[in-house]
């Protein structure tokens, strides 16, 4: 100790940079040690692996000799045996080990099967051929394992109740069901010729109940039915038309959506879509279709925001949010119904004074002026929709404004139907927008479309008969647009594609 001390009290004598860099090299010293004693064992596992192999392998024939052929932890003869051969792959020892275990192993599965621990012997049986053994004699010990348990289960006990399931329409599902145990039957006896016709059977039986889910709209539900088929057999013979009936209806239902979206039917587009989707989950176009769907609700929020309908814009914008949360239209959509409110709170209470109700008056009768001209919702700020919609903010309960407002929805109807006697097929088209916009409803409107579709093909037609190729497939594009569906379209569509590549 007294050293220690008059070593410090001669270190102190130093100059100071002397002595700064004497404690550099103590702390770095110190630190090393550290190091060498956290790494001792992978530095002597570097240095030494003949060592560690050895230590590995006593190791592992410790495991074999007390009966642990493998081990999830790692402790088991195999993973001891492997572990030894990776750090010292040009020793043999090892390697032969893990021979000695695939025999051991061998041993166990068939001691196991004659005792009729068949679970033990499966597992045995599997670690053999893991570990590649004569598979001459793994098959061996396979087929006398699966002819022990067809003895204790009943083969014949077991095919009844599995007839019996089927015949009940009891498939799928549970362990008596009847697909579960004609697989049970066929892992015992594979080539058991009425098990597989039951089997077959049931799995067709299985795809009429897909047929069924197809029929009735349930697209998510047929798919998952067609799965658990494919789980049970790749190969069976009614898979591929099932395939391709899961296909087909995920192109109707993109059409529908499609359609849907196009009409303002945004419930119906969404349920189209998600269906697309549900059947495959990589559909694009069904994942683009739900986008757009999306789109049209923020935009509803928005003119719902507008007319200072809250509930209605706050519901629309929820819908939106389901489907892309993240969409700047969706924000925008948010601040517009922001601003919409405090524009509401900004407006004076409603009072009856001469002037509000001459203010009130003037915009109804420019309403009514636009109405005349067929302005209904165009354009911005002139049309008669957006004067009653003044209006309306002035004086939210006036009965004549009411009134106005409730003209507007038979008055594009009517727009619609005299536009299409006159042949104003443009004009029909804003009408009809007009109709959308103010709400009427879905079966009309999707009349009112096919009856637009079927006049724009007939003036395609005389265009078509008088050379006018362009303005004919321009009436094939705007037919299409508005209902593809519509009768006489295709024929039409081909001729009018035929004439233009005669040009």
């Amino acid at each position: 100790m007294f050293g220690n001390l008059r070593i410090v009290e001669w270190m102190r004598r130093w100059p100071p940079a002397l002595r700064r860099r004497a404690a550099w090299v103590v702390v770095v010293v110190f630190a090393l040690i550290a190091v060498a004693i956290a790494l001792r064992n992978p530095i002597a596992d570097r240095v030494y692996p003949e060592a560690r192999a050895q230590q590995l392998r006593d190791d592992a024939e410790r495991a074999l000799r007390q009966g642990r052929l493998t081990s999830p932890d790692g402790t088991g003869a195999r993973e001891l045996y492997a572990a030894a051969l990776a750090l010292d792959p040009d020793r043999d020892e090892a390697r032969v080990g893990l021979r000695k275990v695939g025999s051991a192993a061998i041993g166990r599965a068939r001691t196991a099967t004659d005792a009729k621990r068949f679970e033990e012997a499966h597992a045995a049986l599997q670690l053999a051929r893991e570990l590649s053994m004569p598979a001459a004699e793994v098959d061996a010990i396979a087929e006398r394992l699966r002819a022990r348990e067809a003895d204790v289960t009943g083969i014949d006990t077991l095919l009844e109740q599995a007839n019996a399931a089927r015949e009940a329409g009891h498939l799928d599902g549970a362990p008596d069901a009847a697909l579960p145990l004609y697989q049970r039957i066929l892992q015992l006896q594979p080539d058991l010729n009425a098990a597989l016709e039951g089997r077959e059977d049931a799995l067709s039986d299985l795809l009429v109940q897909a047929q069924a889910q197809l029929s009735a709209g349930k697209l998510a539900e047929a798919a998952a039915i067609v799965e658990r088929v494919r789980g049970y057999d790749a190969g069976h013979v009614g898979l591929p038309d099932a395939q391709a009936a899961l296909s087909q209806a995920g192109e109707r239902a993109r059409a529908t959506g499609a359609r849907s979206l196009r009409a303002h039917q945004l419930d119906a587009a969404q349920a189209a879509y998600a269906n697309a989707l549900a059947l495959d989950p990589q559909d694009t176009a069904a994942r683009d279709g739900l986008q757009d769907v999306a789109l049209a609700w923020a935009a509803r929020s928005e003119h719902q925001a507008s007319d200072f309908r809250f509930d209605d814009a706050e519901h629309s914008l929820a819908r939106a949010r389901t489907l892309a949360p993240d969409s700047p239209a969706i924000a925008n959509a948010e601040r517009h119904l922001a601003q919409s409110r405090t524009l509401q709170k900004r407006l004076p209470v409603a009072k009856v004074t001469p002037r509000r109700a001459a203010e009130v008056k003037r915009l109804i009768a420019e309403a009514a002026a636009a109405e005349t001209r067929g302005d209904l919702l165009a354009p911005p700020g002139d049309s008669a929709y957006d004067h009653l919609r003044h209006a309306r903010a002035l004086a939210p309960n006036d009965a004549n404004v009411q009134r106005a407002l409730a003209r507007l929805l038979p008055a594009a109807q009517r727009c619609f139907d005299d536009a299409l006697r006159a042949n104003r097929l443009a004009r029909a088209q804003a009408c009809l927008d007009a109709r959308e916009q103010l709400g009427d409803k879905a079966t009309p409107l999707a009349q009112a479309r096919t009856r637009l579709a079927a006049r724009w093909i007939a003036v395609g037609e005389e265009r078509l008969g008088a050379g006018e190729v362009e303005s004919a497939q321009r009436a094939v594009d705007a037919a299409r647009t508005l209902d593809p569906d519509v009768e006489g379209l295709a024929d039409f569509a081909a001729r009018t594609r035929a004439a233009g590549a005669r040009r």
